[in-house]
């Protein structure tokens, strides 16, 4: 049976002006790729490098549609120039104000309130209660993770401590890390810090070691995107906020070929949804000042894969079940119940993303008696079932 090959000149040409040195930019990709290959053949212009991109010469070129992170003037005005179909990441307000021609443009966005609520949500879990911030000033996503995170200490009753940056007049790393550890020293402690991505959580680390400050006993850090190779050879490994990146790359290709099409005429906005947070040794630290509080919920973690009840948390630590409950309560907001129910969803959450094991495994590896027990936690939490969450936070 012969096969049908599109004509050279049919084939859709596209512009990715996307990182290749930074494990978000590349997740975007790889879901670009596996839609062209899908979908495709597609012909890309890609520039590998780190935020810095240039664009080629479309007319020359044959171009017919951009993907691309919009870092400079020079190349927001040479993409306007074009007239081609285009899916902006991370426009800025300006950008995006009425009247502005970047207002009428399709945008890919991740979820910074999202992805900073589970930062900040497993620091509070850990046991932290002092809270600080290191981004970039001027980088769009970082503005914006920086602002969630002051929003969410607001809300919490904490303190804020944001470290004072800007992209416009950076240091040589040599000199700046002297004063990131004056100011990681001058931190109440124990603290936790939530960088704004895995780049600057390493250099977190990083100027911890040069203050001699323990993590995570003294300083708990945690970043954003989940850069695998960053993060595990940070010094210690570094936790991290996953976001699904590579699925929004997918949906983002299937935009821009509809808008090739002509069959979509209004901007749509495309969201990275925030998935969970990958613990490694940089927060896996429990702070609490009540001891036996820190000891129950650390028997609640180590033993999340097993159907434990609320009697083997009591028992393991010798103390009367009501007076436990109670402390437990007031400290973590929450029932002793709970805490296990949390710490199995976490885990199932985790396995769903990261595996492809079999719906009744998940549930015996994480402590449930049951799929439909399992089922029933995840849609009284999440709101959907298991395998849609694994369905819809997974290209692969």
């Amino acid at each position: 049976m012969a096969v049908s090959l599109l004509p050279m000149s049919k084939i859709p040409k596209v512009a990715l002006l996307v990182e290749t040195a930074r494990g978000y930019g590349r997740d975007v990709l790889h879901g670009i790729v596996r839609y062209a290959r899908l979908h495709g053949p597609w012909a890309f212009y890609i520039t590998p490098g780190d935020f810095v991109q240039s664009l080629p010469e479309m007319e020359e070129w044959g171009g017919t549609g951009i993907i691309a992170r919009i870092e400079t003037r020079q190349v927001a005005k040479a993409i306007l120039a074009t007239r081609l179909p285009v899916v902006a990441m991370d426009l800025s307000e300006t950008q995006l104000a009425p009247g502005s021609p970047w207002s009428r443009m399709s945008q890919l966005t991740s979820d910074s309130e999202g992805a900073v609520r589970l930062a900040v949500e497993h620091l509070l879990n850990q046991g932290v209660h002092n809270f600080g911030f290191v981004g970039i000033s001027g980088k769009v996503w970082s503005d914006r993770r920086q602002h969630a995170f002051a929003q969410q200490m607001a809300e919490a009753g904490c303190e804020a401590h944001a470290y004072r940056y800007s992209c416009r007049s950076r240091l040589p790393w040599s000199r700046e890390q002297t004063v990131m550890s004056r100011w990681l020293e001058g931190l109440p402690k124990p603290a936790g810090i939530l960088a704004c991505n895995d780049d600057r959580g390493r250099e977190v680390l990083a100027a911890c070691r040069q203050a001699r400050l323990r993590v995570p006993e003294e300083v708990a850090v945690i970043g954003i995107d989940n850069d695998e190779l960053l993060c595990d050879l940070s010094d210690p490994p570094l936790s991290s906020v996953t976001l699904g990146a590579e699925r929004a790359g997918f949906e983002a290709a299937a935009l821009l070929d509809d808008l090739m099409a002509g069959c979509v005429k209004k901007p749509r906005r495309l969201v990275a949804a925030a998935l969970g947070v990958v613990t490694r040794r940089s927060t896996d630290v429990l702070l609490h000042e009540d001891q036996e509080i820190a000891a129950a919920l650390r028997f609640i973690r180590d033993n999340a894969g097993r159907p434990i009840r609320v009697y083997d948390v009591v028992a393991n630590l010798g103390d009367a079940r009501r007076t436990l409950e109670i402390r437990f309560r007031q400290a973590m907001g929450r029932s002793i119940y709970a805490e296990i129910q949390r710490s199995r969803l976490e885990r199932a959450r985790q396995l769903l993303l990261e595996t492809d094991i079999a719906l009744p495994k998940v549930a015996m590896a994480c402590g449930f008696g049951s799929p439909s027990h399992l089922a029933a936690v995840f849609g009284r939490s999440l709101g959907v079932t298991p395998m849609k969450y694994r369905a819809n936070n997974r290209v692969r």
